[in-house]
């Protein structure tokens, strides 16, 4: 891909993830190992917190979605962690000529609590990101024991990233 034209500098992209929590897998968020009776079930680690992040970079940058460059079906991705997927999308949004200033996550649970793991969930982000933790906005909500996520049947993850231009 080439780099951006003489189009905005800056482009905003959105993503989200769900994944249901089932008994026998770890459970990984924001790319770091939490406390908790089940993980979440998927074809790679089932980080929902960097899926949602991976795809509204590669969303932002008009790259399509996790799943076209990652196909669940393909057996070379089966157990991708979810920091090494993320840092093969910041690789691609780099070669299309953009790089992430900030991002904002929301992560929608009844449990875990993710206080516990904040500071280490930023570092880890804005590691891979390139960016400094300060510019990774991380929040938690539950869903008021409201629908699939309010059973604690899953967890589900929103996030919102700002893209820049780079030079060539």
């Amino acid at each position: 891909m080439s780099a951006p034209g003489a189009g905005p500098a800056l482009r905003v992209g959105c993503g989200y993830d769900v994944h249901r929590l089932v008994a026998g897998r770890p459970l990984f968020l924001g790319g770091e190992r939490i406390e908790h009776p089940l993980g979440l079930e998927g074809h790679s680690d089932a980080d929902v917190l960097l899926h949602a992040l991976a795809d509204a970079i590669l969303g932002a940058a008009g790259l399509g979605d996790i799943g076209q460059h990652f196909p669940p079906g393909e057996e070379r991705w089966r157990g991708i962690a979810g920091a090494d997927l993320l840092g093969r999308v910041v690789a691609l949004a780099r070669q299309a000529g953009w790089r992430t200033v900030n991002c904002d996550l929301t992560l929608l649970a009844e449990a875990p609590r993710l206080a516990p793991y904040r500071a280490a969930i930023r570092e880890r982000i804005g590691a891979i990101l390139g960016i400094e933790p300060a510019a990774v906005g991380l929040k938690a909500t539950t869903h008021e024991r409201l629908g699939t996520i309010g059973r604690s049947e899953g967890i589900a993850a929103l996030a919102v990233v700002l893209l820049t231009a780079v030079a060539p």
